[in-house]
């Protein structure tokens, strides 16, 4: 029986975890031996009901970004060291993001294969990313990209890669196709954005969105971020959140805000932060919901402008502000927008995700 040992530094509600727990489920129903390492403590994501041995390593997020990082270097240093007793194991490395760079160097001094997950290319400082770069070129065996877009970003010429599009979970994609689409649910037209809660997310953009059509009874918005109640008030201290706006903190089920949605905005500001791929415009895409997407990155292969949405950068506020409008007042179009969502959700299937993933370890 093979052994994979899997590593991810933060788990919380984003995609990379969410990803990495659907290769997980994979491998461990086709019998794979699987262990999962995890940073900090306590903290809860979609990696916490992950079936199989979870141990933890050291790490600690804080508002100083420089104490952020020295925690960050301490966090592989101290797993770097507690994989040295796998020195005789013939397990499999494999890294989940770039972040997890002590498993990397363990598994290049102990000769064991060590495959990447690649989600993200914009990191910082440069540094840092091209330290990271160096590693995956020094110790990685293999490469599995989120998209076409990482690929040729994050190209290493001399390591076997593939293209690996995420998709969702089965249970979720069940529930999407029994879902009708309706432009108007509960009578209002809502705009749903799901996210880090992150300025250069577009967070701030959604804000702004929201209060432009606050004076419009028949608009409604719903932000779900990634982060605690403490950590909500903290961002928006000093800020006027419009009547119209709800913040939902720390959502593991958003099943229900994606059935409840009109259309779903991703905002992400392309000059500070580039989507890779944008899990949550495909989870959109499947429910049948428009999206509007940053026209740069992973979401260009998603949607086409015109087709299964629009691409818009989030600096348009105006702009966004009008199509939604546009949007709330012709039915006709959302319903087209919706047909080729639904349409093009169908090429990311999660039996397709599973095999893919199962097949990088054949000959392994």
């Amino acid at each position: 029986m093979k052994k994979i040992i899997f590593f991810h530094l933060l788990n919380d509600y984003s995609g990379s975890p969410k990803v990495l727990s659907q290769v997980i489920d994979a491998v461990s129903r086709k019998g794979f031996d699987v262990e999962l390492f995890l940073g900090g403590r306590g903290s809860s994501g979609f990696l916490s009901a992950a079936l199989c041995v979870q141990r933890r390593y050291f790490y600690k997020r804080f508002d100083n970004k420089y104490l952020t990082l020295l925690s960050y270097a301490c966090s592989q240093v101290l797993l770097f060291l507690k994989l040295l007793k796998y020195r005789k194991s013939s397990a499999i490395f494999y890294v989940n993001t770039l972040l997890p760079f002590g498993a990397a160097l363990a598994g290049r001094l102990l000769g064991i294969k060590v495959i990447y997950h690649i989600h993200e290319t914009s990191i910082r400082p440069r540094l840092l990313k091209v330290f990271l770069r160096w590693i995956v070129e020094s110790c990685s065996s293999s490469n599995i990209f989120v998209s076409g877009f990482v690929a040729r970003a994050e190209s290493f010429s001399n390591i076997g890669s593939k293209v690996i599009y995420n998709a969702i979970p089965q249970e979720m994609s069940e529930v999407a196709d029994c879902h009708v689409y309706n432009p108007y649910p509960n009578g209002k037209f809502c705009v749903l954005m799901i996210c880090s809660l992150k300025s250069y997310k577009g967070v701030n953009e959604f804000v702004k969105i929201a209060r432009s059509l606050s004076s419009h009874s028949t608009f409604k918005f719903n932000l779900i971020v990634g982060a605690t109640e403490t950590e909500v008030s903290e961002f928006f201290r000093g800020a006027s959140i419009p009547d119209n706006l709800t913040i939902v903190f720390s959502c593991a089920d958003v099943v229900p805000y994606y059935q409840s949605a009109s259309i779903l905005l991703s905002l992400s500001r392309p000059n500070e932060w580039v989507e890779t791929f944008g899990l949550t415009i495909l989870e959109a895409l499947s429910f049948g919901i428009p999206c509007i997407v940053p026209p740069v990155g992973g979401p260009v292969e998603l949607v086409s402008d015109g087709c299964e949405g629009y691409l818009m950068s989030s600096d348009r506020v105006e702009d966004i502000s009008e199509k939604l409008v546009f949007l709330q007042k012709n039915s006709d179009v959302c319903y087209r927008l919706s047909a080729a969502a639904k349409v093009k959700s169908l090429s990311f299937a999660s039996e397709k995700f599973e095999s893919s993933v199962l097949g990088v370890f054949d000959g392994i």
